[in-house]
């Protein structure tokens, strides 16, 4: 079983700022994963060419079950509103996505809700620079997926760049998960380093230690593979862990092999 964890950057390359779906297809084939969360997600963006990247790389790896759950309506760092019900789905949406090559018996979404305040965060290029910014929504997807091993609870989220504030958020995810069938596996950009996720779920790491961020030269892991120690035993032990270089991104994706 693989397991892999990326935040896309909606797609983009750090090489030529741009969008092209056979990188994103490419970068996702490589990975070979049997589930796969992703994180900011672009669904009919401008700034991506208008593609469905959740699609787009469930057909880069053969998934058959798939979905994209939007936490924002229009484009984020310019102009969005949060979104609230099927009647957004009609304009540019942002999000995440998790895609399983297994049967999915059941989905669940649980809103994260946005830190109240705006908070400094460093950006890249040349308009950026340490900018007050005001968070987003999140989300948590989690899905029952009918394994070869038996049923069993993964979920993908992208936690917040406010400190404290992503500490709620992922005790909030926790409580959510315990309401579904172990084992279970918790996913995604968390932004915040292995020893706090720790210490704040009793989660255990499947990958620690495996900087994921800047994609050029990682120097810390924003992104996680967790389990639930209560019920873990059927998971089978790592043999392998990832990060391997692709053309987009400036997050590395993070690629667990579990032997059972």
């Amino acid at each position: 079983m693989r397991l892999a964890t990326f935040n896309l950057l909606h797609g983009r390359s750090l090489s030529d700022g741009n969008v092209h779906a056979d990188r994103v297809a490419a970068a996702v084939a490589d990975l070979d994963a049997d589930i796969l969360g992703l994180q900011e997600v672009d669904r009919a963006q401008p700034r991506s060419g208008h593609l469905d990247l959740t699609a787009i790389a469930a057909d880069a790896l053969g998934a058959p079950a798939h979905r994209f759950a939007a936490a924002v309506v229009g484009t984020p760092g310019e102009t969005w509103h949060p979104w609230k019900s099927e009647a957004d789905n009609d304009h540019p949406l942002y999000g995440i996505a998790l895609i399983s090559r297994w049967p999915v018996l059941r989905w669940q979404i649980t809103q994260l809700p946005a830190a109240p305040i705006r908070s400094p965060v460093w950006v890249p290029g040349p308009d950026g620079g340490l900018l007050l910014l005001k968070d987003e929504p999140r989300i948590l997807i989690a899905a029952v997926i009918d394994a070869p091993t038996g049923p069993m609870t993964v979920a993908n989220t992208h936690l917040s760049f406010v400190p404290g504030w992503n500490v709620r958020q992922l005790r909030h995810a926790v409580r959510a998960l315990r309401t579904l069938p172990a084992p279970r596996i918790l996913m995604g950009d968390l932004n915040m380093p292995s020893g706090p996720v720790r210490a704040f779920t009793g989660w255990r790491s499947l990958a620690r230690g495996h900087a994921t961020y800047p994609s050029p030269a990682p120097k810390a892991q924003l992104d996680h593979i967790l389990t639930d120690p209560r019920g873990a035993g059927t998971l089978g032990r790592v043999v392998q862990v990832r990060t391997p270089a692709v053309a987009v991104s400036d997050h590395r994706p993070l690629v667990v092999h579990l032997d059972g």
